[in-house]
């Protein structure tokens, strides 16, 4: 019971009706604030509509909301229009609310029911301000952020529950992850088998069991027999008769909850098991899945009672599958050593199919493997949509690298959840990592391009960290012996400085020329106009990756590093930003204005007035698409020339800048970049820079820019396309995110870094790391189709890293970087200084533009740019 004084007793005790009055639906706001210490999916069932009856259901998922006022926890449901709040990470745990409206809901689970509320009153929680609170922050906004434990705090009114909590507004005994629909959530998920007393199991038979475990009643041959000859018993009843197995292969879970059908726990895992006489499928249905799933592994011996035989699912005809059900009949699980059972009746051991990376070149397309290797790259867990047909479902994976020292090919591996989620979260950098059942995928075209590797169905993962591998009978294999020797022959600190971890990456790398790509994309959705790639991409959910295409121009080209993004270099051509048809519906011309604290579940978008000041346009940030405002865009200023390569120096205050217009400072190019790797320019005053004459004079030529200036310019100057200036009243613009650029593996905070790159991880957190990249361009891009500009990352650098796999030699022009999405990899890249110098090449060139969007959380989405093919007539 809650304490009367706090916030939720003040608040929810004015929404319930007297004890003389009907049941009151008027909404109760707090204004107060409230703290979220978790937030819990399910699907809804047949009666969830009941609950909402003025709300659309576009969606088939709920969320059930934990909230703290500091003194006591309330279980809400989140109104099912809110759910994009969820759907893009904008609310999470640890976020804060203020002017939460909650309305008073009855709850799906009875009283009785283990996990459901004391009482039958529960709410819905109708709107509220969202601020995203980081636990351990200062004070703001009057908002005191402390790291709340939520779990030690009693629950408001009679809510507290008897058992674990279960969702309020469906039939479901188990929540889902919030991210993907494979992995399990919950502690009602257990990692040790029930005991005979949860089982219910009777003396008699449990002696019986000891008795009968050394010698199987049945084998997996007799009941095949039996079943096919139509043997009444086996075809239509449950089978007592014990049958000792050993699982040979695991599936991940597979949810199959729909809205139009009540089932309290809709899954089913299929486990491949054998014994001495054959092998056959066991599935385990609905509640026999959260009992004993975590529990069995690949290898144990199990001993089943009490199932059923039915012909195989999707198989041949003279095929048959196990049941296990939790009810009608019971069935009866045991975990059994290998010394219980006769050394006659002993099932085979698992076998495996261990391949090098040099070995793996000569597999055929679609070869099921396995493989074991030193992890040297962890991508982001990133999510895209299913092929089903309905696309509704998202499905998490991620990239991963392993080097075996068998070749300079790494083994690329795109993981899928497998229902092993503390697996993937150990999934860290230097770990030993081994893959089992994954399926090699080749391309058929493009053999240059390499391979990877995917999940099956029963694709498993074991790494270092969780004590995997000593239990494991592959670790005796030959394979895995030689990769343990090379292993031994490496040195820390040699593969620590080749260990990357989160970052944009992009594989297969898509092909360098237009034909093939268009050949390879058959069967996908063709070019979208601007207004459409900005409507997909505002649709896309937390961390959705997808790939489209547009044909466009390139109006602006910027060089920025990594937290210098006040000093850059940049090209504009000017000629194509006075166009008419640039106007105002380019979702990425309107300037950024600064982040506010709370943002709305929509954040707000604004653009620059018609009044303002004639401005340079600098690129808004790639991962903030802004809805277009049908309003004049800003002017540029008709005596700039019609293209300029500009150094963007460190704003001034827009009112500062303005009285000391008279006052401009002559500021050079610093004609050296210290790295060959990472160039580089800096600023340095005029009287000390030693720097080329003509580069001095043009600096000086084309830094006057006042309006009041008489001189008239030459006709040939006017038309110059690559002239340094020192633009007027720049602003300042966002940087690229933290989540985009690689990391470098920092082992000693190894749990720190994989929290900042995991599903739901804080980007500040991943800005605490070093990058192993810093310099990044980015690309102002206009549609054809109806001149909508969007901004696109351009990574150059990145495609040529270790990541990567080699790419073609070529001239290093813009035209042949774009197609490669890369610079050469056997000639020294170009300076930035140079590159944006040879911008002006880009002009009026029409380009399919190959963009890569995901969405990072909140109002942030990627945009990358990893092609651009020059069309020709």
């Amino acid at each position: 019971m809650a304490a009367a004084g706090c916030v939720f007793h003040r608040t929810l005790s004015r929404s319930k009706p007297g004890p003389n009055k009907a049941s009151s639906s008027s909404p109760a706001v707090c204004r107060e604030f409230l703290y979220v210490v978790d937030v819990q999916r399910y699907s809804r069932d047949q009666g969830s509509s009941v609950y909402f009856p003025q709300a659309v259901l576009k969606s088939d998922d709920l969320y059930d909301v934990t909230l703290t006022d500091g003194d006591c926890r309330l279980r809400v449901t989140l109104d099912p229009g809110l759910n994009r709040l969820v759907e893009r990470n904008v609310l999470r745990p640890g976020s804060t609310l203020r002017n939460a409206t909650f309305a008073p809901a009855m709850a799906a689970q009875l009283p009785e029911c283990p996990g459901a509320p004391g009482d039958r009153d529960s709410y819905r929680l109708l709107s509220a301000e969202v601020t995203d609170a980081a636990p351990g922050e200062d004070e703001e906004d009057g908002v005191s952020r402390v790291d709340v434990d939520g779990d030690s705090l009693p629950w408001f009114g009679l809510s507290q529950p008897a058992g674990p909590l279960v969702p309020l507004r469906a039939n479901r005994s188990v929540f889902l992850p919030r991210w993907n629909n494979v992995d399990y959530s919950g502690e009602v998920w257990r990692e040790t088998p029930p005991t005979e007393e949860e089982e219910g199991d009777e003396e008699e038979e449990e002696e019986e069991e000891e008795v009968e475990a050394q010698h199987p009643a049945v084998t997996v041959s007799e009941l095949r027999d039996s079943f096919l000859s139509g043997r009444r018993g086996v075809a239509r009843g449950s089978i007592q008769h014990q049958l000792i197995v050993r699982i040979i292969n695991k599936s991940h879970l597979m949810y199959y909850g729909r809205t139009d059908r009540n089932c309290d726990c809709p899954y089913k895992a299929l486990l491949e098991v054998c014994d001495r006489t054959g092998s056959v499928c066991v599935v385990l249905w609905n509640s026999v899945c959260v009992s004993w799933y975590r529990c069995l592994k690949p290898g144990d011996i199990i001993s089943l009672r009490h199932y059923r035989v039915k012909q195989h699912y999707q198989a041949e005809p003279d095929d048959i599958e196990i049941s296990v059900n939790s009810r009608n009949p019971a069935a009866r699980i045991s975990l059994l050593p290998e010394s219980s059972v006769s050394p006659e009746y002993l099932p085979p051991a698992p076998t495996y199919s261990f391949y090098a990376s040099k070995e793996l070149l000569d597999r055929p397309h679609g070869a099921l493997c396995d493989v074991i290797g030193l992890l040297m790259f962890s991508g982001r867990p990133e999510r895209i949509r299913s092929k089903d047909g309905r696309g509704a479902e998202l499905l998490e994976y991620r990239w991963l690298r392993l080097e075996d020292g068998t070749s300079n090919q790494p083994i690329t591996v795109k993981l899928f959840s497998t229902s092993q989620p503390e697996a993937h979260h150990k999934l860290h950098p230097l770990s030993v990592v081994v893959c089992t059942r994954l399926k090699l995928i080749k391309s058929a075209d493009r053999t240059h391009v390499g391979f990877h590797l995917t999940n099956t169905t029963h694709t498993q993962v074991y790494c270092t960290g969780l004590g995997h591998h000593s239990q494991m009978s592959y670790r005796k294999l030959r394979p895995v012996r030689q990769f343990l020797q090379w292993l031994k022959s490496q040195e820390d600190g040699q593969v620590l400085s080749r260990a990357l971890i989160g970052g944009f990456f992009v594989y297969p790398p898509p092909a360098v020329s237009l034909e093939t790509y268009m050949k390879d994309r058959r069967g996908e959705p063709g070019f979208l106009r601007g207004a459409e790639l900005q409507r997909e991409v505002e649709r896309l959910c937390y961390r959705e990756r997808h790939t489209f295409c547009i044909q466009a121009t390139v109006t602006m080209v910027t060089y920025s590093r990594r937290g210098e993004e006040n000093r850059c270099l940049f090209w504009t051509d000017r000629a194509s930003s006075l166009s008419p048809s640039s106007s105002s519906t380019s979702p990425s011309s309107p300037h950024l204005s600064k982040t506010s604290t709370h943002p709305s579940p929509s954040p707000s978008l604004s653009s620059s007035s018609s009044s303002s000041p004639p401005l340079l346009p600098l690129p808004s940030t790639p991962h903030s698409f802004r809805r277009p405002l049908f309003s004049s865009s800003s002017s540029f200023s008709p005596t700039s020339p019609s293209s300029a390569v500009s150094q963007l120096t460190p704003p001034r205050p827009l009112d500062h800048r303005l009285c000391r217009r008279s006052r401009k400072r002559r500021q050079l190019l610093q004609a050296h970049t210290p790295n060959k790797r990472h160039p580089w320019v800096t600023l340095q005053p005029e009287q000390s820079n030693k720097t080329v004459i003509l580069f001095e004079a043009s600096m000086e030529f084309l830094e006057n820019t006042n309006a009041d200036d008489d001189d008239n310019d030459d006709d040939d100057d006017e038309e110059d396309t690559s002239s340094f200036v020192t633009a007027p009243l720049l602003p300042a613009f966002p940087p690229i995110a933290m989540e985009t650029l690689l990391m470098r593996y920092d082992h000693a905070r190894r749990e720190e870094q994989a929290a900042a790159v995991a599903m739901g991880g804080r980007a500040a957190a991943a800005g605490k790391f070093d990058s192993a990249l810093e310099d990044y361009y980015t690309l102002r891009l206009r549609a054809l189709s109806d001149g909508v500009s969007v901004d696109a990352h351009f990574l150059p650098h990145s495609s040529s890293s270790s990541t990567s796999p080699l790419f073609l030699h070529h001239s290093n022009t813009w035209t042949s970087i774009l197609s490669h999405g890369a610079f050469s990899s056997h000639t020294p890249p170009p300076s930035p200084a140079d590159l944006i110098g040879m911008a002006a090449q880009l002009a009026n060139q029409r380009l399919v533009c190959v963009l890569e969007a995901c969405h990072l959380g909140g109002a942030m989405t990627e945009l990358i740019l990893s092609r651009a093919f020059h069309l020709t007539d």
